[in-house]
């Protein structure tokens, strides 16, 4: 059994059992990012196993990530982008001071049908994708087959990684784009549709769909790790000032081999 099953499973036997700690030793709130979720929801169920607080974890987006902590109502706020400079205004005219912690990185893969021949394709051919001036997978080596353009909303911290790793500035993504609120329903459109294409955290790739080699490199841990990867980041919890108590104990998890033993299970990269 691994870590993750561990840890799921005796968190479980301890809410049947009922053990009253909880609001004794205090609560802990995170919203954000889906992609930081998986993370986010693993140390939750571990630390609160391990010490009794009541962890919630909700995946509202990184940008009302930001908003709650922003307006006091999470603890820590995970995030698939760094706070925008207008965010950290906001905070600071409410006396809020966001700190950033990185605890893992990310490549963004860019996913398709597992049915799809194509294997690669450059960033060039993918900002073509998105812009609509490509829009037939034989323009790109695959089938002759108009391309289905899958992204996500707005609010979401991979949407403007996206933008900014694949996209830049001089290239809008068209809005024939179909839009989705979560990796997870990125995934699940991709699997489900045979000529879709998509993007998702690297944690979220599995044998539903197939994850494309971008400018020649295959998105994996080893990749990311290296800084081989051209479409990679850094994930991020951001607390009110330098945390204290559990929540420093909570956001130094990925510091902890307990906390690396997670990261590296639910396929992202560990920092430290």
């Amino acid at each position: 059994m691994n870590l993750l099953k561990k840890i799921v499973f005796g968190a479980a036997v301890m809410g049947l059992m009922g053990t009253g700690s909880a609001s004794a030793a205090g609560k802990i709130t995170l919203d954000g990012s889906t992609t930081v979720g998986p993370i986010a929801k693993a140390f939750a169920a571990y630390y609160t196993k391990k010490t009794g607080v009541d962890v919630t974890v909700s995946e509202s987006g990184s940008g009302n990530g930001a908003k709650s902590l922003i307006n006091g109502t999470c603890d820590i706020a995970n995030m698939s982008r760094a706070m925008k400079d207008n965010e950290i205004a906001a905070a600071k005219s409410k006396g809020v001071n966001p700190v950033e912690h990185v605890v893992a990185l990310d490549g963004i893969a860019i996913i398709v049908h597992p049915g799809n021949r194509v294997a690669a394709l450059s960033r060039a051919q993918i900002r073509d994708i998105y812009s609509g001036k490509v829009r037939n997978w034989s323009q790109v080596g695959g089938p002759n087959a108009p391309i289905v353009m899958i992204q996500r909303e707005s609010n979401s911290g991979t949407q403007d990684s996206f933008k900014h790793l694949v996209m830049g500035k001089e290239a809008p993504i068209s809005k024939r784009a179909e839009t989705q609120a979560s990796n997870g329903a990125v995934k699940s459109r991709v699997a489900s549709t045979p000529t879709a294409v998509g993007f998702v955290g690297l944690g979220y790739v599995d044998s539903s769909v197939k994850a494309l080699a971008v400018d020649g490199v295959e998105p994996t841990v080893a990749t990311v790790k290296a800084a081989k990867y051209p479409v990679a980041r850094p994930l991020f919890m951001y607390t009110n000032g330098q945390p204290t108590g559990d929540v420093k104990a909570f956001i130094d998890l990925p510091k902890t081999e307990d906390g690396k033993k997670m990261i590296s299970e639910i396929g992202f990269v560990n920092k430290y």
